[in-house]
């Protein structure tokens, strides 16, 4: 087992855990970043990217289609996507071009109907506006047409009352956040995080793949293995795999407000600027944004002291009317919980379906970002990032 990279001293734990997860737990391409007081701290890749067969005809890649991970191997984060999509929100927030608590309506007047007169901004990013369903699901090329997406959701009625309780909205989150970008500022959210996120801070992360970059990002493989104990203990399996199943549930609704869900591995998938749900990003990308969030970057911040106690405050918390388990989020971001588990009780970030895991944590000035190609079912908390984020903790003495 090939791991490449670097870890600072101290952080070896980090290492051990990376290399633990080939061995034991299917991982087969991956890499993890963890950032320090905006310093770089680990930086570590290893296994295959798994691309397509046919690019093996330079004679580079295995017998099965592989190629080594490289250090700029990029990866499909799925909702870890969210995090950065909030930070869009809460920067027009900062700068103050956006209220929180202003009407989605105010920015958007078409989106008012079906009763959603007193959806806030603010219940967009923490799952309150009672959207987390479309009727009529959209297909992949209706997903990636930014006005379609928009009329689909402006005409939907909510599931519940806005903002008396809370659901993740899998896939409609990224069309909310989309639309009010682009009627605040007139970019949609993927182009503005490439100018004012990815740009400054020298990202390698996209909402919305350049064909310049396609190269770069590895394919996803579906592997198997044990689902984390401590969030099986934290619901009740039965409900959970029942909601999953049922084609009339929220939960199943939620996850097919796209159908058929495209495949990642789609070149137009990738292309495409789906804010809730096909970000691309190296593991130092993920990283770096958070790090950004909550301190200097090369002499770059995003967020002040005030905008992140905003996101980390609490804003839902409790059974999730989605997820069927008890979730906690703040402004776009979950927040360290059962389902959920970061490095300690103020750290905030987002999970993505399939592995991949981003967030910082204030008191200790750690960001940390996960990105694999090993898709599995987990939700929020693959046992994979969570090896790692305990691999952290120890080696900060926790």
């Amino acid at each position: 087992m090939d791991v490449h990279g670097t870890v600072a001293e101290g952080f070896e734990p980090v290492r051990d855990a990376f290399v633990r997860n080939f061995q034991a737990l299917g991982e087969r391409g991956a890499a993890v970043a963890v950032y320090r007081d905006g310093v770089k701290a680990v930086d570590l890749w290893a296994g295959t990217k798994y691309v397509d067969r046919a690019d093996g005809a330079d004679g580079t890649h295995g017998a099965d289609g592989s190629a080594p991970w490289q250090r700029d191997t990029a990866q499909v984060v799925r909702s870890a996507t969210k995090g950065v999509a909030a930070a869009v929100l809460l920067l027009l927030h900062q700068r103050g071009e956006l209220d929180l608590d202003a009407p989605v309506g105010h920015y958007w007047p078409e989106f008012k109907a079906h009763g959603k007169e007193k959806v806030l901004v603010r219940h967009v990013l923490n799952h309150r506006a009672g959207l987390p369903v479309l009727d009529r699901p959209l297909t992949p090329q209706e997903a990636a047409d930014p006005r379609r997406a928009a009329e689909a959701v402006a005409a939907q009625a909510p599931v519940w009352e806005p903002g008396t309780d809370h659901g993740y909205h899998a896939l409609t989150y990224g069309w909310l956040v989309d639309e009010l970008v682009r009627r605040v500022t007139g970019r949609g959210s993927g182009e503005w995080i490439a100018d004012e996120i990815a740009g400054p801070l020298g990202l390698d992360l996209w909402v919305g793949l350049p064909d310049a970059q396609a190269h770069r990002v590895g394919r996803v493989g579906r592997v198997d293995g044990p689902e984390p104990a401590g969030v099986l203990r934290a619901r009740p399996k039965r409900a959970v795999t029942e909601a999953y199943a049922d084609p009339d549930s929220l939960t199943r609704r939620a996850f097919a407000a796209i159908t058929p869900f495209p495949d990642q591995n789609d070149p137009a998938f990738r292309a495409a600027a789906l804010p809730a749900a096909n970000g691309i990003a190296t593991a130092d990308g993920l990283a770096r944004f958070y790090a950004s969030l909550i301190g200097p970057v090369d002499g770059v911040r995003l967020l002040d002291a005030a905008t992140v106690d905003l996101a980390r405050a609490e804003e839902s918390a409790g059974p999730d009317r989605v997820l069927v388990v008890g979730t906690r989020f703040g402004l776009g971001y979950m927040l360290h919980g059962s389902a959920s588990p970061f490095l300690a009780p103020g750290s905030f970030g987002h999970p993505g379906r399939g592995g991949s895991l981003g967030f910082a944590d204030p008191e200790t000035g750690i960001a940390f970002g996960y990105v694999t190609n090993g898709f599995r079912r987990t939700v929020t908390a693959d046992p994979r990032a969570q090896a790692l984020v305990r691999a952290v903790r120890s080696a900060l003495g926790g």
